[in-house]
């Protein structure tokens, strides 16, 4: 059976299990729009953000 020659020590230990701790960032279908965008962020095409314009629409 294998065995480890060493112990792993705490900050190895912590590397790897952050890593586990990753997910992918998350996306909502935007309900004026129908582009997926970040939640709670402006959407950049509309520049909307919660029914108000915020910013100048992308790409005019």
């Amino acid at each position: 059976m294998a065995v480890p020659k060493r112990k792993t020590t705490p900050m190895k230990r912590g590397f790897r299990r952050s890593a586990d701790a990753l997910q992918g960032a998350a996306y909502v279908e935007d309900k004026d729009s129908g582009e997926l965008r970040r939640p709670h962020h402006v959407d950049l095409k509309s520049g909307m953000y919660r029914g108000r314009q915020i910013i100048e629409p992308k790409g005019n």
